[in-house]
């Protein structure tokens, strides 16, 4: 990626394996895997985000900092089998990736400030790939909820390549959103339950979240 991607994304907007590590870790949370979410079940005022940008892990830590974002669920989506495990989709056969469904304020963050985040902070050029995490579960997408954020979605994506930012095409699937299910508890929040005794989040989540708050300091929660 070129260091002026950032300056880029600025500009038109007006992070070893994940899954090495599927030992459960503290369950916080009270999500149950056998419920699918939706964008029509939201709080007012409020909208959704999918996206998919390899290890929910790493994603989930990014996102839910942002100011203006009220939720970052880790799940499934994009796939055929209905209510899939992490084990199952991990094998690659179910065509499900993993991804964040992120419920925000858009009087506080706008669907371009969240597409600004998702680009800068993945590589969209690799396929079914994000570092070491290799599959079609860890495949770059967004899944649209409706014909704006298809549009913009669309139009991030062609003058990114356009701008010549990434030295690769960008490979990103934008879809429409089907359903999400969300992953199982020990994957919620992973990177705060579990950053002081596991190794995965000292040594690839860490450091992401530290470079996405110095690009990102005006945008996260105060």
């Amino acid at each position: 990626m070129k260091a002026a991607l950032s300056y880029f994304l600025l500009a038109i907007a007006t992070l070893t394996s994940c899954a090495q590590n599927s030992g459960a870790g503290t369950n916080l949370t009270n999500i149950n895997n056998n419920t699918t979410m939706d964008s029509t079940i939201t709080p007012k005022g409020t909208e959704v985000a999918t996206f998919a940008n390899g290890c929910f892990w790493c994603t989930e830590a990014i996102f839910e900092e942002l100011d203006g974002v009220i939720s970052a669920v880790s799940g499934y989506s994009g796939g055929q089998k209905a209510n899939p495990t992490y084990k199952e989709v991990c094998t690659g056969e179910t065509g499900h990736a993993e991804c964040l469904q992120i419920t925000y304020d858009p009087s506080k963050i706008s669907f371009d400030e969240l597409l600004e985040v998702f680009w800068e902070t993945h590589d969209p050029t690799t396929l079914n790939r994000q570092g070491a995490d290799e599959g079609t579960q860890y495949r770059s997408a967004v899944f649209y909820h409706n014909a704006e954020q298809k549009a913009k979605a669309e139009k991030y994506k062609a003058e990114l390549d356009k701008s010549g930012a990434f030295d690769k095409p960008i490979v990103t699937e934008i879809t429409p959103f089907t359903k999400f299910y969300p992953a199982e508890d020990y994957h919620q929040q992973y990177f705060e339950n579990n950053e002081g005794n596991n190794p995965y989040c000292r040594i690839v989540i860490r450091p992401k979240v530290d470079k996405f708050r110095k690009v990102f300091k005006d945008k996260l929660k105060h």
